[in-house]
């Protein structure tokens, strides 16, 4: 039997703003545990809440990047259950009323395909605490947990897609979609490994042909691109095995360990009435009027669909290589100040995405970490497309640049000495001299059939470059090698 996966992504994206939800407790990361909860985020008797202005219009960015019908009421609720690190017993939420409607995320899959994603809605709700269950114990060799309610009232935007997927790759296409959107606006950081974005997968799989859904597991906070993939693959294949032995796929919550790359039973999954939904009574409903929603409409930067769209139409940049700098901001920010600098779109694509994401992935480095800079980079550039340096040369400047070793491409080629020679009577001197020192292989390059000697004038070339330290214009070099050697022959 043939079987069809279908997923769901439920992605929470922490939203920065400097302070959480329905309190003024700053949000920052890293903080010593319990020192950034207040009593509003515990939920203490006599606290009301303040709804955060900033995280509703990060939300209603979010809404309009994703061409999302944009309610003008929404409202809030409470979810009802209790956990150790909620020690209100309680998450607010957005149930009934969330403050984005339905949308939809374009993908490009590896065969250059697109394909949209819709996305049901998304809403706005506060991060519970967090449990930490190593390094603890009574002293006496009992494990404990510890809790650190910094996270408590964090501001969470939660997108809920539509099961419009069907395979991990496509599940992880939407996510990095997902993710640049919001990076791009600004309004997470995007950090997975700090928990700034974070998703539960819903995985189900059907007979193919058939329009009912399987029974779907979810598998909770999953927070890397590559784990999304592998927490799928391996549920599928365990779906399908299991229905194939004679079994039942039980509609459960369960955890991804990436050390034994397996999914494992957490709990039953919950309905939506074992939360016990109800609005909340401490918060009025949010009311968006036309104006407000125009004027964050107006804001928005130029989102990766558009900057993926210009790339193309006006610098004349494929659509691959327009994909892949347009995925984050800070690529794309960083190639079209190459791009100014040098003035040529498509060398600065080949150099961004070849010489320096090749070193930046060697020293794991993020691009606006870059030791060298847009306007170094563009400055080198410039020097080889005037032929003040070759290629060779030009990969000497640049790990010079990044070594420190220098200010500016023309700084390095100076102290190095890398100009290209570009003398054709210079040239013409080592070639003599070069072919006065190698009578063997001149024998044998005017002996050899004429389409053979294509591949010999490779030794030649190589020591005239050896002469010259690498600094001979290659092209000049082997025209003015070929045209001797054949008078020769």
């Amino acid at each position: 039997m043939q079987w069809e996966t279908v997923i769901g992504l439920e992605v929470h994206v922490q939203l920065a703003t400097r302070s959480k939800i329905f309190s003024g407790a700053p949000t920052a990361f890293g903080a010593e545990p319990n020192t950034q909860a207040c009593a509003v985020d515990l939920g203490l008797p006599g606290v009301l809440p303040v709804l955060n202005e900033q995280a509703v219009a990060m939300a209603v960015q979010f809404g309009l990047a994703i061409h999302a019908e944009i309610p003008e009421i929404s409202v809030f609720d409470r979810k009802n259950y209790f956990y150790p690190d909620l020690p209100k017993g309680y998450q607010t939420s957005q149930m009934y009323h969330p403050i984005v409607g339905p949308g939809e995320v374009e993908i490009t899959l590896e065969q250059g395909e697109a394909k949209r994603i819709r996305v049901h809605h998304a809403h706005l709700e506060e991060d519970a605490g967090k449990s930490l269950h190593e390094s603890f114990s009574d002293g006496m060799g009992h494990a404990m947990t510890g809790i650190d309610l910094n996270r408590a009232g964090t501001p969470l935007l939660e997108i809920v897609s539509e099961p419009d997927m069907r395979s991990a790759k496509e599940a992880a296409a939407y996510l990095k979609a997902i993710h640049s959107i919001v990076t791009y606006l600004g309004i997470s950081d995007g950090n997975m490994a700090e928990g700034s974005m974070r998703c539960d997968v819903n995985v189900s799989v059907r007979p193919v042909g058939q329009a009912e859904f399987g029974t779907r597991a979810e598998i909770k906070n999953v927070n890397s691109f590559r784990f999304v993939e592998r927490a799928i693959e391996f549920e599928v294949e365990r779906q399908i095995e299991l229905i194939e032995d004679g079994g039942k796929v039980v509609q459960e919550t369960r955890l991804y360990d990436p050390e034994r790359d397996e999914t494992r039973s957490m709990r039953t999954k919950e309905e939506a009435n074992d939360y016990r939904y109800f609005p909340c009574p401490d918060l009025l409903p949010v009311v968006l009027d036309g104006a407000y929603v125009d004027h964050l409409r107006e804001i928005l930067p130029e989102l990766p669909d558009e900057k993926r769209a210009r790339f193309q139409d006006e610098m004349g940049l494929s659509a691959y290589d327009a994909g892949v700098l347009a995925a984050s901001r800070e690529m794309a920010e960083y190639f079209e100040a190459v791009k100014d600098a040098c003035g040529d779109a498509k060398q600065a694509a080949n150099w961004v995405q070849g010489e320096l994401s090749g070193a930046l992935n060697r020293e794991g480095l993020a691009i606006q970490d870059s030791p060298v800079s847009a306007a170094q980079l563009g400055g080198l550039i410039a020097r080889v497309m005037d032929d003040t340096i070759n290629g060779k040369a030009a990969k000497q400047v640049f790990q010079a640049l990044w070594n420190g070793q220098g200010e500016s491409a023309d700084e390095v080629i100076e102290a190095k000495g890398l100009k290209q020679v570009t003398d054709t009577g210079a040239i013409e001197a080592m070639i003599d001299q070069v072919i006065a020192d190698s009578p063997a292989q001149v024998a044998q390059y005017r002996d050899a059939e004429p389409e053979k000697r294509g591949k010999m004038i490779g030794y030649f070339v190589g020591q005239v470059m050896k002469a010259s330290r690498g600094t001979a214009n290659p092209q000049q070099v082997n025209g003015l090698l070929k045209e001797k050697l054949d008078a020769l022959c």
